[in-house]
């Protein structure tokens, strides 16, 4: 199980104290019981809350727009190659000194 972001945790608090009061105020509640309901409402909502947020990096389900990581680098990739940008990377250079033997440093010769 993953753990959770900051998003969620953020997400989640700010429901908690925001669902807690409006539920005491709405209802003008002063009883240990009514108070001890809406907090359980409250924290029930808060998880919620922060279960449902979607998570960086995960797929989301096609056609719904969200755009995914995986999507996002190919269409950068394709728009790279579009313009020309693969040709303009250099090669690799091949060494011009023999290979270093196992155990050797390689600043010796």
């Amino acid at each position: 199980m993953p753990r959770p972001t900051a998003a969620q945790f953020a997400y989640g608090s700010a429901t908690v104290v925001a669902t807690t009061l409006a539920l005491l105020l709405l209802f003008r509640t002063e009883s240990g019981v009514g108070v001890a309901a809406a907090g359980t409402i409250a924290l029930a909502l808060g998880l919620l809350v922060a279960v449902r947020l979607p998570l960086p990096g995960h797929r989301t389900a096609e056609g719904t727009g969200r755009t995914t990581t995986a999507s996002a680098a190919a269409r950068t990739h394709h728009a790279l190659e579009g313009i020309g940008a693969g040709e303009r990377v250099p090669a690799a250079r091949s060494s011009a000194r023999p290979a270093a033997r196992a155990g050797q440093h390689s600043l010796r010769r």
